[in-house]
């Protein structure tokens, strides 16, 4: 089914509506040495919420707080209309333990910092943004209860953490009244598909909308990088300013993902998209995923990548791109997804069983 921005979706157990696709502003600003000017930037912004988005990620160290920044200008007439999502707990100031990590120290810094650079007094949605295997979790859900109870953030989120203790945070905020998470960003893409084993569907159970992070896998699935970009990767420096040594840096330009970009482009010839858009549409159709997040430098880009709402799969294309990228989910899934062990524990009943 066709979408458009304005095909509101509601963010996991709350109600808040958000647009299919949320726009990426970690490209807003040069300071990483690929982003986009101002004036560049303000078109990506006006030409998303012209078409009816809505929702807007960001982070308080994107690009040195730039893309705070240029968010707080280009928002001023319409904040109100716009849900903005920030980050916090990377490291605000080199030198500073205090100025990373997921403590309440730091928790409140950044939020601080980010309401001044988003010249906002609320944050509609906050995420901790890298987990730092330290700081207790009753320490992080009660800072960001109280922050909720202040005013100064409506819903708190996560991302960049283990399933295992999402899934523990979820239950001590419903058990101790607090603020519960509401969405979780991963990286999820025909090449990344790791959450399938458990953050997906710890999010499904939980109550977490998903939304992904660098659904074209740093552009790859984009068709800009050949065969020949493999041979080079090991000559190309991992810190020169550019997209494509990110990209390297990564390990995202291997074998296998080229293979899945080969189908990715077979699958966009035949119905006459481009890669971006299947690779941006296969994402879309998880019924888990709420909101995609689109990092575009141009306003070109962009265009194209909006086209993927309106692109449908046969079930012939869709089982060629699920099948080229098909990951083992490993134990315990794979054994309790066997027949045998489905005998062992149904018999020979037919019983339908959750996804």
């Amino acid at each position: 089914m066709s979408l458009t921005l304005d095909t509101y979706r509601l963010l996991g157990r709350s109600g808040l509506r958000v647009s299919p696709l949320a726009l990426g502003a970690a490209t807003f600003g040069t300071e990483w040495g690929w982003g986009a000017e101002q004036a560049e930037a303000r078109k990506l912004f006006d030409l998303y919420v012209e078409r009816g988005g809505n929702f807007i990620d960001t982070a308080s160290t994107y690009t040195h707080g730039s893309s705070e920044r240029l968010l707080g200008e280009f928002t001023r007439d319409n904040r109100e209309s716009l849900v903005l999502a920030t980050k916090y707990s990377t490291l605000r100031r080199p030198g500073d333990p205090n100025s990373g990590g997921s403590h309440r120290k730091s928790l409140f810094a950044s939020v601080e910092s980010s309401l001044r650079q988003l010249n906002t007094d609320y944050i509609d949605l906050l995420y901790l943004h890298m987990w730092d295997a330290t700081t207790p979790v009753e320490e992080i859900l009660r800072g960001m209860d109280d922050l909720v109870r202040q005013g100064k953030v409506l819903y708190v989120a996560i991302s960049n953490a283990p399933a295992w203790q999402v899934s523990r945070m979820q239950a001590v905020a419903d058990l101790r009244g607090w603020s519960p998470l509401v969405a979780l960003q991963i990286e999820y893409s025909l090449i990344e598909r790791a959450g399938e084993r458990d953050l997906i569907p710890m999010a499904r159970e939980m109550g977490l909308g998903v939304a992904p992070w660098s659904p074209l896998a740093g552009g790859v699935l984009t068709g800009k990088y050949s065969r020949d970009d493999l041979l080079a990767a090991k000559g190309v420096a991992s810190g020169d300013g550019t997209r494509k040594s990110v990209t390297i840096a990564k390990g995202a330009l291997t074998e296998r993902n080229l293979a899945i970009v080969d189908v990715v482009k077979e699958v966009a010839t035949e119905l006459g998209r481009t890669a971006a858009q299947v690779g941006l549409a296969w994402t879309l159709r998880n019924p888990d995923v709420t909101a995609p997040t689109i990092g575009a430098r141009t306003p070109a880009q962009l265009e194209d990548n909006l086209g993927a709402l309106e692109v449908d799969f046969t079930a012939s294309q869709l089982a060629r791109l699920d099948e080229v990228s098909a990951i083992e989910l490993g134990f315990p899934h794979d054994m309790l997804a066997s027949d045998v062990a489905r005998t062992l524990i149904h018999g020979g009943l037919k019983v339908e069983t959750r996804r």
